[in-house]
């Protein structure tokens, strides 16, 4: 029997031995790695080749939306199912919109999650039974806040890593070290996200990065 190979992306260690053990007993599921935050969850995708990434919303680095949309752009064929311990339906809309096909509670039952991962890489989607029932009964967001996701994911992948890091209060030096870049062309995507977005300072762009999902309100993500 041919096994489903999954990868997980989780920034908390615990979290992801608990997963990791959890899969484990399953026969047919096979976990071939573990990425700590968004930008090493790309990297080992794209060298792993996973039927199924587990990836986190809320990581360092690089957060689990925009991993998603870069792992999609450079794997069509794997499949993400977005993990979180909120079940914002901003986020599930904006997982949805970087191309992810499920969206799992880290309060979901093991069954759940087995159940999620074999749908997913069978061409369903599926969510947490709550989420579901949520998405049976979903109001379309507000004007405004269908504008703020629409707008999220027409940014390039620079600009959304670039938006994070400034959500997360890095300045612009410790910006362009993190992303290997020079300190003007920081200053460049700032403005240009400014423009993009019609906010007009970093706290601006702070709020815009937490009501579109980008980030989630009041994670540090330097801590989980």
């Amino acid at each position: 029997m041919k096994r489903i190979t999954i990868l997980i992306a989780e920034d908390h260690a615990i979290v992801r031995e608990g997963f990791r053990r959890m899969l484990e007993l399953e026969g047919d599921l096979e976990v071939v790695g573990e990425a700590q935050d968004g930008r090493q969850a790309v990297e080992m995708a794209r060298q792993l080749l996973p039927n199924v990434v587990l990836m986190d919303v809320a990581m360092p680095m690089l957060n689990g939306l925009e991993a998603t949309r870069q792992v999609i752009k450079a794997i069509p064929a794997t499949k993400v199912l977005m993990l979180s311990a909120h079940g914002d339906l901003a986020y599930v809309t904006n997982a949805m919109e970087c191309g992810a096909v499920g969206f799992l509670l880290k309060q979901t039952s093991a069954s759940e999650v087995y159940r999620a991962i074999r749908e997913v890489h069978q061409g369903k989607t599926f969510f947490s039974p709550s989420i579901s029932k949520r998405l049976d009964h979903f109001d379309p967001p507000s004007s405004v806040r269908a504008g703020m996701i629409k707008k999220a994911t027409e940014l390039t992948s620079r600009e959304m890593e670039v938006l994070q890091l400034v959500a997360e209060g890095k300045a612009n030096k410790e910006t362009a070290a993190e992303l290997g870049i020079h300190t003007k062309t920081v200053e460049k995507h700032r403005e240009h996200l400014m423009q993009k977005l019609d906010v007009h300072n970093t706290a601006g762009l702070t709020r815009y990065a937490i009501g579109a999902g980008v980030i989630e309100s009041g994670v540090q993500f330097a801590i989980g």
